[in-house]
């Protein structure tokens, strides 16, 4: 169990922005006898889990939808998949647009170094 420095020491979060994902329902931290916030490492996995659909440029929309039909409980199984999935297609949609993206520049770099290689 950790208190909010703690646990923003642990994630590399600054407790700011821990209370902000609280405000914005993406987490829920227990509290304890005196009001402070208490977070386990459950917690830590979930918020691990919000900052890799972050990094995947999932809109913040999206991971609160999730988080609510997280919280709603096994009833949302299918809708948390679903989601998931969307995401997942529109990232391999985005892999293969950066793919495509990645060989019209190798093929520039190529094209200059030729033209580097012949002055």
């Amino acid at each position: 169990m950790y208190h909010i420095q703690e646990f923003a020491a642990l994630t590399g979060l600054s407790a700011d922005t821990l209370r902000y994902y609280e405000k914005e329902g993406l987490l829920a931290p227990a509290r304890d006898g005196n009001g402070y916030r208490i977070y386990s490492e459950r917690d830590a996995a979930w918020l691990a889990f919000i900052l890799r659909l972050k990094e995947t440029n999932m809109p913040l929309a999206q991971i609160k939808a999730f988080a609510r039909l997280r919280a709603e409980g096994e009833a949302t199984l299918a809708a948390r998949y679903a989601l998931l999935l969307a995401h997942q297609q529109a990232l391999a949609t985005q892999l293969a647009r950066l793919a495509d993206h990645r060989a019209h520049l190798a093929e520039k770099l190529r094209h200059y170094e030729a033209l580097l290689r012949s002055s």
